[in-house]
């Protein structure tokens, strides 16, 4: 029997879209999974239109991974230019 880690929570829908999402931590980090928007224009949206299931995680930076049936895709870390 798996039981579910003290740290997820039940998932919910999102408001308007009433997409599925769900907050919990992983290594002590905040996270959110959504379930990604079929009606967006990006790729992982494509991807979910015919019939896969695509889930985004965001982290305190924004959008850190995507999972497309199981397999995931990890998003470089941006490089942004600090001002001296």
């Amino acid at each position: 029997m798996v039981s579910r880690p003290p740290a997820l929570r039940q998932s919910r829908r999102a408001s308007r879209r009433r997409l599925r999402q769900i907050d919990f931590e992983f290594d002590g980090k905040p996270l959110r999974a959504l379930e990604q928007n079929p009606d967006t224009k990006s790729r992982w949206a494509q991807q979910a239109r015919a019939g896969k299931k695509v889930m985004q995680f965001l982290g305190d930076s924004g959008y850190i991974a995507v999972i497309v049936d199981a397999k995931i895709h990890l998003y470089a870390k941006s490089k942004t230019k600090k001002s001296p």
